[in-house]
């Protein structure tokens, strides 16, 4: 199952959005329909909330009175968290309830208007922000929905803003135009993203990647990119393991192929087997691999990869103290911090890049607009090529491995 969680500002249209979801195919949670649900009359939690708050939250007919509920519970930080607690595990076992009903479909969309505000987002292989100025937003919910501007603005500044929104989101898709530009974002997204992205997780099965070239870091967002992925990996392993952004995408300015390395530190070889499972069902199925040392020297490692073809990542599964590690965060900071040799290394890309494509019979600019998209015997050549290099590193910053 791919889950989904899409969000966005109160009048950004997220109801247009997930219909146009749900005709394709994706089974459709509504947060919103969950809150009404778990309090109608008859639920144990109207009875828990009438003992907590009083029978005056109730109306003539017996059903909650939800400005009564307000009036009552956010007098005071203390009732706002008796509120939390009593609403709180009602609507996530509900939740839960939902998704089971929908363990056989291959998407599930989760419409959550705070996705970001709760920090939500890390549940999700996909989060999905349906975008609207909050001006426009503000313009459509006085026109369409009737209300002044005061109450309008006031219930926009209670939510995230749209700065925050984007930087939780893994797409934003745009609905501040017509329904057709909408309709056709939405497509696009489905046919490129959303649809492979399901097949490859229930194959598990690593997404193709881009054709080998250097880009731009000015034209990514690699550290906004590598923090969501991390978020992800961190909650769906139970916060237990330290996970760093690594590689060339981790150093600022420094040109790189677009792929987020990341390393996950076990403390042994068979957690990593055991954890390689889970990392699956994340979205990042792997394998058993080895690091290349010294000359003939190999060190044991898991190797996992990204099914999403929105976003490449290499997570380098390591144990704790190992070489490996210990040599990705070293050669990391240094590049941060030597800008010698960020250059330099630099300098060996890009040559190698140029090399290596000539070398497949086809250049650079064809080799980046390919329309495969990837070019799998081109980039293990790159890697392979620029071992003597990592040697020499190796030297320079783990010189004990070579004792």
């Amino acid at each position: 199952m791919l889950r989904i969680g899409l969000t966005g500002g109160i009048g950004a249209g997220k109801s247009t959005v997930s219909a146009m979801l749900v005709d394709h195919g994706a089974a459709l949670i509504d947060a919103d329909r969950i809150a009404r649900e778990v309090v109608a009359p008859g639920e144990p939690l109207l009875d828990r909330l009438v003992e907590a708050f009083g029978p005056q939250i109730l109306d003539a007919e017996g059903a909650l009175n939800r400005a009564a509920l307000a009036a009552a519970a956010f007098v005071d930080s203390e009732r706002t968290a008796t509120l939390n607690g009593l609403m709180h595990p009602a609507i996530r076992d509900r939740t839960a309830e939902h998704f089971a009903r929908h363990a056989e479909a291959d998407i599930v969309v989760h419409d959550v208007p705070l996705l970001v505000e709760n920090s939500m987002t890390p549940g999700y292989h996909l989060n999905l922000l349906v975008d609207v100025p909050a001006e426009v937003r503000l313009g459509r919910l006085m026109d369409s929905r009737g209300m002044d501007r005061a109450d309008a603005e006031a219930r926009i500044a209670r939510q995230a803003d749209d700065e925050t929104r984007r930087a939780a989101c893994d797409v934003i898709i745009d609905n501040s135009g017509d329904i057709e530009a909408t309709r056709d974002a939405v497509r696009r997204l489905l046919e490129t993203r959303i649809d492979p992205f399901a097949e490859n997780l229930v194959a598990q099965r690593r997404a193709a990647r881009p054709a080998l070239r250097l880009t731009d870091p000015a034209d990514a967002d690699w550290a906004g990119d590598a923090a969501r992925v991390i978020a992800k990996l961190r909650h769906g392993t139970g916060e237990r393991f330290a996970i760093d952004h690594i590689g060339s995408t981790s150093v600022p300015e420094l040109p790189a192929k677009d792929v987020i390395d990341l390393q996950l530190i076990v403390p042994d070889l068979d957690t990593a087997r055991l954890l390689a499972p889970r990392l699956a069902e994340l979205g990042y199925p792997g394998r058993e691999l080895s690091d290349h040392l010294v000359e003939g020297g190999l060190e044991g490692k898991w190797f996992h990869a990204n099914t999403d073809p929105g976003r490449a990542v290499n997570l380098h599964v390591r144990t704790e103290g190992s070489v490996g590690a210990r040599f990705a965060l070293a050669f990391r900071d240094l590049l941060r911090t030597d800008a010698g040799e960020r250059e330099r290394y630099l300098g060996l890309k890009r040559g190698l890049v140029e090399r290596v494509i000539s070398e497949a019979g086809t250049d650079a600019e064809a080799g980046a607009e390919s329309a495969a998209g990837s070019d799998t015997e081109a980039t293990n050549a790159y890697a392979e090529a620029k071992e003597p290099y990592f040697l020499e590193m190796r030297r320079l910053l783990v010189p004990e491995s070579f004792d």
